[in-house]
């Protein structure tokens, strides 16, 4: 994997530096340096760089070591994270859990950690089947806690007291706690958004997060502090790419999102009530309540 990443990195440096501004006195099939380099300390010492403000030939870059190349990818970073725990639970979104973790697999040099309620099978909202190794009560610490969403199992989470204690025990010491969807409504039981500006899946959003001393922002992804929280399901993605961004700068984030190829373009407009037919967002809201009615109904007897 670590050889794969290291060819990653050259090809971003050499496409993204192939930038010619060639002088009569130029080879016409050199690429011209017309800004002074900047030394490697340089790059390696001051954040956000951008790449394009120096710029590279090819003989440089092929002459370049590993070790070099990196430092052209690598920023002084915010933070260090060591640990990074995804809680799986029966009934979560699967791409509320995946999404982040394609992501923040490529930092490199961090533990990533599936933790269930228990250890065992654990079975997304669409049936899909995870060993989880780590369950809740072999975790006591992690530098980013990140929780997802789903629809009924997420709902009775928000009732589940020891799972609460235990995500209000690892924010105690977390670096960055994260939900994405719905997931922002277990932090939110759990007492962590309380005066906070989040966001979360559309549904109920505003409402829902109000019962918690939240304010609803519609965004994709939003932080208040150390706390980050997207809108639904595929908002993850964006989010984790921005708390990359936010930790180890934008080049290390830009050669993540390369690396998975992530360039939306959608057939059509939508994914949101905003810009869905009425009909269609009526009827998913009344999909979600269907699921949801009874428990909160129990709830109230």
């Amino acid at each position: 994997m670590k050889k794969s990443y290291i060819s990653l990195f050259l090809i971003i440096i050499m496409i993204g530096c192939q930038q010619q501004n060639q002088s009569n006195n130029k080879n016409p099939n050199s690429i011209d340096v017309s800004k002074s380099k900047t030394s490697q300390n340089e790059i390696s010492e001051n954040r956000n760089l951008k790449l394009d403000e120096t710029i590279y030939s090819k003989s440089e870059l092929d002459a370049m070591s590993h070790q070099e190349l990196m430092t052209l990818i690598h920023e002084v970073p915010n933070d260090t994270i060591a640990t990074i725990g995804i809680l799986l639970y029966d009934g979560y979104f699967m791409l509320d859990a995946m999404g982040p973790l394609s992501v923040l697999n490529g930092m490199a040099d961090t533990k990533k950690l599936l933790i269930g309620r228990n250890k065992g099978i654990v079975s997304s909202s669409s049936n899909v089947k995870i060993q989880v190794d780590y369950s809740i009560k072999d975790i006591d610490q992690l530098d980013i806690l990140v929780i997802p969403g789903g629809l009924i199992e997420t709902y009775k989470a928000t009732k589940d007291k020891e799972l609460l204690d235990w995500i209000k025990k690892i924010d105690q010491n977390s670096k960055y706690t994260v939900s994405v969807c719905t997931g922002a409504w277990i932090l939110g039981a759990a007492g962590l958004l309380e005066g906070k500006e989040a966001t979360t899946n559309w549904y109920k959003a505003e409402e829902t997060l109000s019962l918690y001393g939240a304010t609803y922002v519609k965004k994709r992804y939003t932080n208040d502090g150390k706390y980050w929280t997207s809108a639904g399901v595929s908002a993850g993605i964006d989010m984790s790419l921005a708390l990359v961004d936010h930790i180890l700068g934008r080049n290390y984030a830009e050669a993540i999102a390369l690396n998975l190829e992530y360039n939306p373009n959608p057939p059509f407009s939508g994914g949101h009530p905003d810009k869905t037919n009425p009909v269609i967002s009526y009827v998913i809201k009344r999909m979600y309540e269907t699921g949801l009615q009874p428990l909160i109904e129990m709830d109230k007897e």
